[in-house]
């Protein structure tokens, strides 16, 4: 047995050898290029207006630091972001796909090895009189014509009389023989069958079927991969921007409160006036609405303040008012550096997770491609089985009784379809131009956004300085009128005029703030968040591993 184990052996490993230096039929991927790569990113204006003071926060082409939250330097975002990154129900649920999405790898890997199973089983059969056995003449029987006519009309074995004289029997019950003549009486009694065995089955992937459908399922690992890329940054852009509103609603509920003081000040000074005489009802009344007026808008600015919260919440997978202690405190706007690192566009479709994420779907669409056109060319499966047989127990452990085998080739070849395998391989050739063009449309919308955040940016800052100025002159104006009045030389109607427009500009300022750091979140979003290899760390120092893993 081992003299022709040995070429067998090596006659396989030569087979897989060659099978595996035969390359696979079909469209062999080629990464795309983009058609759209600009030296380097612009912003502004045609035309910009120069600024009151220099404090435009410039972008720079340095890289992005992966962490881009931190530019922010705001310790209680940083806490954040991290305890996003491992308790977000979205980046959970993308990371289920990822790894649902390496099992089918798993799946189309196996197709290329031989399967092998194990089988048992036992048995209780009765042949029937009139079945398959009745096709054969009596054993010993006269062989003329006339004499297989007459036995012919009547049926085989089955319409042959019973021997009258019953043979011995064996321990299954099963005839035994007279005068050389099975006793058929005995012979269609019920018996057992035991066997036990091994099937195989290998299918030789000459024309890389198999090797494409693997292809494609590695692909789709990485697809999952970016899109677990991509809903991550997008959840931690979110979560940067309802922090950074946060703070805006609150410093807007400060402002109001302070001038909620301011018009109290003013009412109580002009009841003095009143009962002085000095002025007449009609201000005490202006007044006392003025007061109102500011009072109406806290009960809205407090609502904001608790649904941004428990956006938050949700975000890191807390119930609602589950945070409200922890984030009512009131904290300065995160404001932006000087100067921002966007890097080059060059490194854009490395950045971006769903640049990627269409380069990996028109790979995947590539490799389904070859498995369409392989479905052209014959299958070779080699298949075979061995096992025991027997209908005693007690022979299956020899083989030279109860052994079987049989091996041998199969082979498959399409010859009419119908014009099915035609139409699949024209649908899969039109998903992989749909999947270029996909990729295209996604580069150059990824160009628009970072372009269009930029130009948002610039403009806001120069809408900020002009709001500064605004509120130091509404200020200025508020004081003078409130001088004037106390002097009695202006009416109660210029101070009125001169807080409401004071607290409209503090607001839009405040508001403006709020909008430049967003906007600088969202350039960041734009940019695909700097190279991100890793997840943000957990809580407690704990690494959150590669992206290619499960945070779970």
């Amino acid at each position: 047995m081992s003299r022709h184990f040995l070429p067998s052996r090596t006659a396989g490993l030569a087979l897989i050898a060659a099978v595996a230096g035969c390359a696979p039929v079909g469209p062999d991927y080629k990464p795309p290029t983009p058609q759209w790569t600009p030296s380097s990113w612009t912003a502004g204006s045609p035309a910009p207006v120069k600024p009151v003071k220099d404090t435009i926060s410039t972008a720079v082409p340095q890289p992005v630091d992966p962490q881009w939250w931190t530019v922010f330097h705001d310790d209680e975002l940083t806490a954040l972001e991290k305890r996003l990154a491992a308790a977000n129900f979205d980046v959970q649920t993308a990371s289920m796909r990822l790894a649902e999405s390496r099992a089918s790898f798993g799946v189309a890997q196996a197709n290329l090895l031989p399967t092998v199973d194990a089988n048992a089983n036992y048995t209780r059969q009765l042949l029937a009189r009139e079945g398959v056995l009745g096709l054969f003449p009596l054993p010993g029987a006269p062989t003329t014509a006339s004499s297989h006519s007459s036995s012919a009309s009547t049926g085989g074995l089955a319409n042959t009389p019973l021997s009258a004289t019953p043979g011995a029997t064996g321990a299954n019950g099963l005839a035994g023989t007279q005068g050389g003549v099975p006793n058929l009486g005995q012979l269609f009694q019920p018996f057992n069958l035991y066997q036990f065995g091994f099937d195989t089955s290998w299918e030789i992937d000459l024309w890389g079927r198999v090797r494409r459908n693997i292809e494609s399922a590695q692909a789709a690992i990485q697809q999952n991969a970016d899109a677990q890329r991509d809903v991550l940054l997008t959840a931690l852009a979110e979560m940067a921007r309802d922090y950074i509103q946060l703070r805006g609603v609150q410093r807007n509920i400060e402002i109001t409160e302070r001038n909620l003081d301011t018009a109290k000040q003013s009412l109580d000074l002009t009841q003095q006036r009143a009962t002085g005489g000095v002025t007449t009802d009609l201000d005490v009344a202006n007044a006392a609405a003025q007061v109102e007026t500011v009072e109406s808008q806290l009960p809205s600015l407090r609502g904001q303040e608790r649904q941004i919260i428990n956006a938050i919440a949700f975000l890191v997978g807390q119930p609602p008012d589950s945070m409200q202690a922890e984030l009512s405190v009131t904290h300065p706007i995160p404001p932006v550096p000087p100067q921002v690192p966007v890097g080059l566009p060059s490194e854009l479709a490395r950045r971006r997770p769903d640049i990627r994420e269409a380069e990996s779907q028109l790979h995947q669409a590539t490799a389904t491609v070859g498995v369409a056109v392989a479905d052209f060319y014959p299958r070779f499966v080699i298949s075979g089985s061995i096992g025991l047989q027997a209908i005693e127990a007690k022979y299956l452990g020899s083989w030279y009784n109860a052994g079987n085998y049989s091996f041998g080739p199969y082979v498959s070849l399409p010859i009419f379809e119908g014009g099915m395998l035609h139409r699949v391989l024209e649908l899969r050739q039109d998903q992989q131009k749909e999947a270029a063009i996909a990729y295209q449309r996604t580069v150059l919308n990824a160009l628009h956004e970072v372009s269009n955040g930029l130009i948002a940016y610039d403009a806001e800052q120069h809408r900020h300085n002009r709001l500064e100025q605004a509120v130091v002159q509404n200020r200025r104006a508020v004081q003078l009128a409130q001088d004037r009045y106390g002097q009695g030389v202006a009416d109660f109607l210029s101070v009125l005029e001169a807080e409401q427009n004071l607290l409209a500009a503090e607001q839009q300022l405040t508001d403006s703030v709020t909008s430049v750091s967003t906007d600088l979140v969202q350039i960041y979003k734009a940019l695909g968040g700097g190279w991100e290899p890793d997840l943000p760390d957990k809580p407690g120092g704990e690494k959150g591993g590669s992206l290619m893993d499960n945070v779970l």
